[in-house]
């Protein structure tokens, strides 16, 4: 299945709208994608995987190290499992409990908008 991904922004977050597979073949448009979208400043990224049906450990690792990447620079990630499927994996490998796992898009922009400390 080809992967697809759309980028928007929702005032100064920016969603990525990923639908297909996430494997080892596809993972490097995610990694391009969210590599561009972190970009700003302080980025606020929003990663929509409700229309993924697959997700591998390839595609785990990105979204934790773009994670990293991110709060480094004093933003956040949050990450749309809508697909019980897909939920499952991030509860399972324990991801849902270091990453904002959330069940909608208006739950994740509420996560990644709320107003960090910056660091001096």
């Amino acid at each position: 299945m080809e992967l697809k991904i759309g980028v928007r922004n929702v005032g100064e977050t920016t969603i990525l709208d990923v639908a297909g597979e996430l494997d080892l073949y596809t993972v490097p448009r995610l990694d391009e994608g969210l590599r561009t979208a972190a970009s700003a400043a302080r980025p606020l990224l929003v990663v929509n995987l409700a229309g993924v049906a697959y997700i591998d450990s390839t595609a785990l690792k990105i979204l934790t190290d773009h994670q990293k990447r991110v709060r480094a620079l004093h933003g956040e990630l949050a990450v749309v499992a809508g697909q019980p499927a897909i939920a499952k994996i991030f509860k399972i490998t324990g991801l849902d409990k270091v990453m904002y796992v959330v069940a909608t898009e208006r739950e994740a922009l509420e996560k990644v908008n709320v107003d960090r400390p910056a660091k001096s």
